[in-house]
């Protein structure tokens, strides 16, 4: 549970769901919640650790555990629940398709989309929309594969 005063994510910037559109995310988040636990990111990478949501381990790690993940594969913050990594990996094995996704590093977590319907921010494209300050230290340059000078 999230005390307010902690709580420093920007606001969603999603429309509310209305018609259509509420429709999707109430099928999305009812079966998304019973089957895995889903905590409604709208940015979802389940096929990419194994079923598992990610956004359960206590500290919202988006690319692997912390460091801190007990001998019995339990979690260091909650210990009476298995890592969210550990089921992960496991899950990864049993999906031939998307096995060598658990290697990919993952985007932040665009807290602007808590709460929203990863399937319809995966149609519109609105998932791939970042922050203005994700983008501030690339160089143009090197992302178009032109050589480093010293």
């Amino acid at each position: 549970m999230r005390r307010p005063g902690l709580d420093r994510r920007p606001p969603q910037t999603a429309p509310p769901a209305r018609g259509f559109r509420k429709a999707l995310l109430l099928i999305e988040r009812s079966t998304k919640e019973a089957i895995w636990d889903c905590r409604m990111c709208g940015q979802c990478i389940l096929h990419s650790t194994g079923m598992s949501c990610p956004m359960r381990c206590p500290k919202n790690l988006r690319n692997g555990p912390c460091g801190g993940t007990l001998q019995d594969g339990s979690c260091e913050v909650v210990p009476e629940m298995k890592c969210v990594w550990v089921s992960a990996w496991e899950g990864s094995r049993r999906l031939p398709l998307w096995r060598s996704h658990m290697a990919h590093v993952e985007r932040p977590t665009d807290w602007r989309l808590q709460e929203t319907g990863s399937w319809e921010n995966l149609l519109t494209g609105r998932d791939r929309q970042v922050p203005a300050g994700w983008n501030a230290g690339a160089n143009p340059r090197r992302a178009g594969g032109a050589e480093r000078t010293a």
